[in-house]
């Protein structure tokens, strides 16, 4: 792999040595690939990625783009063709091994490493006809090798985000997702909140297993335990994203709109132990997820900035904005008085964010808020039951007094939805 890359690094400075000389890209090209030691697919493409880097240069100089280093001392990615620079071999076992052409007549071969998720993409291209295994590059990062795998649909369309009917809005928490869905009117036609409070759960254990084998020096087991852990949340957000996926398809042209998380640790400062599960939990993982999947059927997603979304009062009229509107799973704005699910609630919010951050869009009047279905996923010993969220199907908009019967809680919601003004 070393060599592969090293050699990969020379082709990449020869491209841009001869264009500083003002030759021909058809000259730099044809030259270069024919001096280079990988096969010549892989030449090729590794001049194409090099010359990219040159054509983004020139199109942008105007706006006061630098020109690439002419030459560079770290590795540069090698970049193949599935079948003849690179192959990947599926097992019976669920493995994947490959085999890597470094430099001509050199081949590098191994299984490898990643998480199922990726794993499952793979043997989808691999075994569905409209799939395609693409390009890849072998990449040294973090001081281990890494082989980037493309993999595209073959005749597979995603809809535009601007022609959508439906906006689902997506709220992410440590306990559960929450979604809203709301026409361009401004309507709330469903909303739904997916709990699964034994991934917080589990992974409290498996940390707790991890600290004990430390304390008592005993950590030949430690990569085994995260191993575990990785594969049981996989498999937890895997269900759910599917569930999310499958209530979004029930609307005609949704979007999937999340909140934009990337900056989110950034801001966060609670404590250690809060630090601790706030800071390792899986949000990207399981927004890409359901973007993936429902890119595969057609919906396409977006993201907005999360900006006070769990703080303001969802109603137009009001939008007041503050952090005691919200006590843990129950949300009551300090100036008007309106209350609902802290999370389902959030949801809304980001639907307005993205209709505010769109152009000639308004943001659409908030009249009423529709009765919010909460849906545990189940699992066998702790987190199985019914807890201080409510029961498995509850209405969401809750009052500040303990829980009420079912009857009290629906004679509540059409109080709430009554004080909003017509």
């Amino acid at each position: 792999m070393l060599t592969g890359c090293l050699e990969a690094r020379r082709i990449r400075n020869e491209a841009n040595r001869l264009d500083r000389q003002r030759w021909g890209w058809d000259d730099i090209k044809s030259t270069v690939v024919d001096n280079a030691d990988h096969v010549k697919n892989t030449s090729q493409l590794i001049v194409d990625k090099a010359l990219g880097e040159l054509k983004t240069y020139h199109d942008n100089k105007d706006d006061g783009w630098g020109r690439p280093y002419p030459y560079i001392d770290e590795l540069y990615p090698m970049v193949m063709n599935h079948g003849e620079g690179y192959r990947l071999f599926l097992k019976d076992d669920g493995t994947v091994r490959f085999r890597v052409t470094a430099t001509r007549g050199t081949h590098v071969k191994g299984e490898l490493r990643g998480s199922p998720d990726h794993f499952d993409r793979l043997q989808t291209a691999v075994n569905d006809e409209e799939w395609r295994v693409g390009t890849a590059e072998v990449v040294h990062k973090h001081d281990e090798w890494r082989l980037h795998v493309t993999v595209t649909h073959e005749t597979h369309r995603v809809a535009s985000k601007h022609d959508a009917d439906t906006v689902v809005g997506v709220d992410v928490n440590e306990d559960c997702i929450a979604l809203a869905a709301m026409n361009r009117s401004g309507s709330v036609k469903d909303s739904v909140v997916f709990e699964y409070p034994s991934v917080k759960e589990q992974r409290h254990e498996f940390f707790t297993k991890r600290k004990r084998m430390q304390q008592a020096k005993q950590s030949a087991f430690e990569a085994v335990v995260q191993t575990e852990e990785r594969d049981y949340v996989h498999n937890c957000l895997h269900k759910v994203s599917r569930n999310v996926v499958e209530w979004v398809s029930q609307f005609n042209d949704p979007v999937i709109v999340f909140e934009d998380l990337k900056d989110m640790r950034d801001s966060i400062d609670y404590g250690t132990r809060m630090n601790r599960r706030l800071h390792s939990l899986p949000f990207a993982a399981l927004q890409e997820m359901v973007s993936y999947k429902a890119a595969r059927d057609g919906v396409p997603s977006d993201e907005v900035d999360p900006e006070y979304t769990s703080q303001r009062c969802p109603r137009t009229e009001c939008q007041h904005t503050e952090r005691a509107n919200r006590r843990k799973k129950m949300f009551t704005c300090r100036q008007c008085g309106f209350q609902d699910h802290s999370d389902r609630k959030a949801a809304v919010c980001v639907v307005q964010n993205w209709f505010d951050e769109q152009e000639n869009e308004n943001v659409p009047s908030l009249e009423t808020l529709p009765r919010v279905r909460t849906v545990r996923r189940a699992a066998s010993g702790a987190g199985g039951g019914p807890d201080s969220h409510g029961a498995a199907c509850a209405s969401g908009v809750t009052s500040a007094r303990e829980a009420q019967p079912a009857v009290e809680a629906r004679e509540e919601l059409t109080s709430v939805a009554s004080a909003v003004p017509e």
